[in-house]
């Protein structure tokens, strides 16, 4: 340990040095050595349903690649051909220098397939959450969310000026209770259309009906939704005919869309005003060409290809269907996200080490992404998996499941 080092620990110890929770910080390492630590994991290949750790080849099932697009041929040569006309990156914000005539494209073309009038992208998808809430809500109004939805939402809570309120999840009850309780305020919902630990869907139509009789105004995080729900892949609206009934539909490319960013659709002085204010889009550098390109042939393969979500849920079932017969736990799911809740901590540890030791990569997700004993194994599919690929996940997790005493 070099000089400076044990100079800035020895300062850590005296009193209100902002480093000492830093170098207190110890539980992250202490699973490293007792090889529990399931994160930063590398990978050394595309996302696709099998991938490659220090060269040895694993059943991806831990990816939101649903469509399988990211390794996509059509889509890797648009990014090409975006790079080839415009280069590597734009050099400045959207507001000032950096929108291309691509970016204008696919807000244009983004519009169209979630059927709104208008849409403006973001460099990612956690920025639009931030952007738009804290853009929209001021210190006069109440924002209003469910306690599962995704950090991003809550940030952007934080950044506003608004009160920030929250209700049970999926409970529309206390949505209603919550809304009673801060009439005469401009208020905005926001809602994720599919939650994105345990894979299921929000109560739209309620919701919707929440929103028109006490005036509020709706948001829908459709991270999860797009390219996965909906007769034609347009997400959680189209899935319960209510697009025109949501006042904003956000979205990102990071999951069906094979990329990375991420875009809010609605009305067009809406958009127009969020362009003007959200923080996160004005003084953040725009999105790379290539990123633009790929999004833009991600959706044109959606719309040309509707078998690809037709294998997606033919996947979906039978893992549902297998992990359901061999005992798991698989709680709320309705989607590919099908989470394997084991409990404890050490356990959802423990448990997705071994499957990466049968050749499986899953994720896991312990409290406080999930409530205390609630700690699960998230499972999520592709359209690009095949039955051979499945029956190396369903034996692993018998394996796995067995040792572990989860499953007889």
């Amino acid at each position: 340990m070099d000089s400076r080092l044990v100079q800035d620990k020895q300062m850590a110890l005296k009193a209100n040095d902002l480093f000492e929770k830093c170098y207190k910080f110890t539980k992250a390492k202490e699973a490293m050595a007792a090889g529990l630590y399931p994160y930063f994991r590398v990978i050394e290949s595309a996302q696709d349903p099998v991938v490659y750790m220090n060269g040895k080849r694993m059943i991806m099932v831990g990816s939101n690649n649903y469509l399988g697009l990211t390794n996509d041929p059509r889509v890797k040569e648009a990014a090409k051909r975006a790079i080839d006309k415009y280069g590597t990156g734009c050099a400045g914000s959207r507001f000032l220098n950096g929108t291309l005539d691509i970016h204008v494209e696919l807000e244009e073309k983004l519009a169209r397939f979630v059927r709104k009038e208008a849409a403006l992208i973001f460099s990612t998808g956690f920025q639009v959450n931030l952007g738009v809430i804290s853009a929209l809500v001021g210190k006069d109004d109440v924002v209003i969310i469910d306690k599962m939805d995704h950090a991003s939402i809550i940030d952007g809570c934080r950044l506003s000026f608004g009160e920030i309120k929250k209700f049970k999840h999926n409970d529309m009850e206390d949505l209603e209770r919550v809304l009673q309780g801060s009439d005469g305020k401009g208020r905005l919902i926001v809602v994720d259309g599919v939650f994105s630990m345990e894979g299921d869907i929000v109560n739209l139509p309620e919701v919707v009906k929440l929103a028109k009789r006490y005036n509020a105004r709706l948001m829908v995080d459709d991270a999860h939704g797009i390219g996965v729900l909906g007769a034609t892949g347009r997400g959680t609206c189209e899935h319960f005919n209510l697009e025109q009934e949501v006042d904003l539909i956000m979205g990102t490319y990071s999951k069906s869309l094979a990329s990375i960013g991420g875009f809010v659709a609605g009305d067009a002085d809406v958009i127009h005003y969020i362009k003007h204010f959200a923080r996160s889009l004005i003084f953040s550098a725009s999105p790379p060409p290539a990123s633009v390109a790929a999004v833009s042939a991600a959706i044109d393969i959606i719309e040309q290809e509707p078998e690809r979500i037709e294998r997606l849920w033919k996947n979906t079932r039978r893992m549902m269907r297998e992990f359901k017969e061999m005992g798991f736990e698989t709680g709320h799911s309705q989607t590919p996200i099908i989470p394997i809740i084991v409990g404890e901590n050490e356990v959802a540890f423990k448990f997705v080490m071994m499957l990466q030791e049968e050749g499986v990569f899953a994720n896991v997700a312990v409290s406080p992404a999930v409530p205390p004993g609630r700690a699960l194994i998230r499972t999520s599919y592709m359209a690009t998996h095949t039955d051979e690929h499945l029956d190396i996940v369903c034996e692993a997790f018998r394996k796995v499941g067995k040792a572990l005493g989860l499953i007889d």
